[in-house]
């Protein structure tokens, strides 16, 4: 099984149910692959290094999971790159 570290940043301006929405699809996109969420953390709204898209602050959320193939990654990173309300997303490997 491979390890992942999934980030991924969402505009600050958003109401609470939207993001919460947000974070729920792509969760639910890692386990219907068959991906294992060991571990979620949900950062809250933290300054950006530098402005991406108008923003300078960001809603970060970052994820541990197990998978054993890259399909649920690939539809995790489809799916965040193309939802409007997702600023950024970063995927890397974790060597065990």
């Amino acid at each position: 099984m491979r390890k992942y570290e999934l980030m991924y940043i969402v505009k600050p301006d958003l109401e609470e149910p939207v993001i919460k929405e947000l974070a729920n699809s792509l969760k639910q996109a890692l386990t219907a692959n068959n991906a294992v969420i060991t571990e979620e953390k949900e950062m809250g709204q933290r300054e950006i290094a530098y402005e991406m898209n108008g923003y300078k602050m960001g809603y970060y959320f970052l994820y541990y999971v197990d998978a054993n193939d890259a399909k649920a990654i690939e539809e995790f990173s489809r799916l965040a790159r193309i939802n409007e309300n997702v600023l950024r997303h970063l995927v890397v490997r974790v060597d065990n």
